[in-house]
């Protein structure tokens, strides 16, 4: 504690307790994905945080309800901005374990997030920096920080083991 009473942090301490918050809430994320796989959709789940506390919780239903538009982070998106009142959700950290495509990245920039925590990359439609960078795009009117490879592993693990699975079954 410094004379004046004030706990001084390193930046290394700082750092490894967002880290540690960005597990927590991809853990969230993870357990949505989790719940898309137990339906037979593809494992992708989201969830969104607000003053550090996750206020709702999305996964793929695109094959249960024929919707191409049924990925995690444009269910997510459509159930906050209701419950916001507002399609701008300045305040907002979403999380999702697979890098957003264009159309959710796109989304992502139109509701004005803050920022972006996903899992593992997508090298085949991934618009978050592998195939694209949207997010970062100096021609468009807003930029998301994005934050890539939060338990990563654990992320991608799930869509190889699903995709093998699928794969089995043919």
């Amino acid at each position: 504690m410094s004379d004046t009473g004030v706990i001084r942090r390193s930046k290394f301490t700082i750092c490894i307790m967002i880290e540690k918050q960005h597990m927590v809430f991809m853990r969230e994320a993870i357990a949505q994905a989790r719940k898309a796989a137990a339906i037979d959709e593809v494992p992708v789940g989201a969830v969104a945080v607000i003053n550090g506390k996750v206020v709702l919780r999305a996964h793929n239903i695109r094959e249960k309800t024929h919707n191409p538009l049924g990925h995690a982070e444009l269910l997510l998106l459509e159930k906050l901005a209701k419950r916001e009142k507002s399609w701008r959700l300045t305040e907002t950290t979403v999380y999702v374990t697979c890098e957003p495509c264009l159309m959710c990245a796109g989304a992502l920039l139109q509701a004005r997030i803050s920022l972006l925590v996903y899992g593992c990359k997508d090298p085949k439609a991934g618009a978050c920096g592998s195939l694209y960078n949207v997010m970062q795009d100096e021609r468009l009117n807003h930029r998301i920080g994005v934050v890539c490879g939060v338990l990563e592993e654990e992320c991608a693990g799930l869509l190889s083991d699903f995709f093998k699975m699928k794969r089995k079954l043919r």
